[in-house]
């Protein structure tokens, strides 16, 4: 009975793995810099801020929100809707910035991009204190106008009091980057 030998490895073990480590890191900077390219907004348009300000959204009552009459104070706007885990995840943390915040002059206001009846039954669960108004089409069109050009929620919008945009994010907000904000306006 004869032995065989596998044959010899073109790499040595230690080799194969420095090469899965080095093709598993460039993969993971790609995975993050696709990441990235996904989750940061796009440039808003010249008119963006003028559009938002000469809106009006329907409240979940039916009243009128007219975005002019929240002109004069730091505004954060925030695209949301009840389908979308980190919207969702994040509104308490809206919630709190609110109650935090509103003493100074902060204003903080939810745009669903959802159905009536889809938010009146979330807020039956998840009860908010900062006004929340629906988008429709006009919001989902000034979400993009602000350079949420693919249409991704959560989008938040930091407006300073003379109305102009100071910062804006796509993805779920942390209590870090509203301790950021909340010195900006």
């Amino acid at each position: 009975m004869t032995e065989t030998t596998p044959p010899p490895s073109l790499l040595s073990s230690g080799r194969r793995r420095w090469l899965a480590i080095g093709v598993g890191a460039l993969a993971g900077l790609g995975g993050a810099g696709l990441a990235a390219w996904r989750l940061s907004p796009g440039p808003a348009q010249p008119d963006a801020a003028a559009q938002l300000w000469g809106a009006t959204f329907e409240g979940l009552q039916g009243e009128p929100l007219r975005m002019a009459d929240l002109r004069g104070r730091p505004l954060l706007l925030n695209f949301w809707a009840t389908w979308c885990p980190p919207c969702v995840q994040e509104l308490p943390l809206l919630d709190r910035f609110h109650a935090e915040q509103r003493a100074r002059g902060w204003q903080v206001v939810g745009l669903a991009i959802d159905q009536a009846a889809n938010v009146q039954k979330f807020l039956q669960r998840v009860p908010l204190q900062f006004p929340l108004a629906l988008g429709g089409l006009a919001g989902s069109d000034i979400g993009r106008a602000l350079g949420n050009e693919r249409g991704g929620l959560p989008f938040t919008v930091l407006f300073a009091a003379d109305g102009s945009i100071l910062k804006r994010k796509m993805g779920e907000l942390t209590p870090e980057d509203l301790a950021l904000w909340a010195t900006l306006a």
